[in-house]
């Protein structure tokens, strides 16, 4: 294995957040934040855990992850080729792109026709669960630590012993009885 190039650190971390970024779009951390783009108020998918996500040995893809920005910037290069963008040397290509072409191009990246759709999918789809459901933390700890995605969709919090119970039912209804071997905690004796 090769060892990893001078900035290739920071140029992994960039790209991914510019990417999840893109998928779900937050806020910019501060004035010279370049890899949000701030194209939406609030947090995004970088502060609900994105890279935390990727990062994730569950998720599949974390070997993957140097090919797949490598191959990001790539595609982010004759992306601004093709439409004329000049691109700013001092950060990754595809943090150097604007909001408006950094969707385009993952548009076209997931188009259902693209021969590398499915990777881009995987990307997209982690960078959305972060977000959605923070799955690479337990949900009650999220909760507490005020996760953006969480937060944002009114998730409910647990009970006071950490379990949740939903006195009111979803349908207006219960859907079934109880079973008669169900104990306190809902699970069957």
């Amino acid at each position: 294995m090769r060892p990893d190039p001078p900035g290739a650190e920071q140029t992994r971390v960039l790209t991914l957040e510019a990417f999840a970024d893109t998928i779900v779009p937050g806020e910019k951390r501060s004035p010279d934040d370049r890899a949000i783009a701030g194209a939406a108020p609030g947090p995004g998918a970088v502060e609900a855990g994105a890279l935390e996500l990727l990062a994730w040995d569950a998720t599949g893809i974390t070997d993957a992850l140097p090919e797949l920005v490598g191959l990001l910037n790539e595609h982010a290069r004759a992306f601004a080729a093709e439409h004329g963008a000049e691109l700013d040397d001092e950060v990754p290509p595809f943090v150097a792109l604007d909001f408006g072409q950094r969707t385009a191009l993952v548009q076209r990246l997931l188009d259902p026709g693209h021969p590398e759709k499915e990777f881009w999918v995987l990307l997209a789809l982690f960078s959305n669960m972060a977000y959605d459901s923070a799955a690479h933390r337990h949900t009650a700890e999220a909760l507490a630590d005020g996760h953006p995605g969480l937060t944002a969709m009114g998730f409910a919090h647990p009970d006071s012993d950490g379990l949740w119970r939903f006195p009111e039912y979803s349908y207006g209804r219960a859907l079934a009885d109880l079973h008669p071997d169900t104990i306190e905690s809902g699970s069957l004796g």
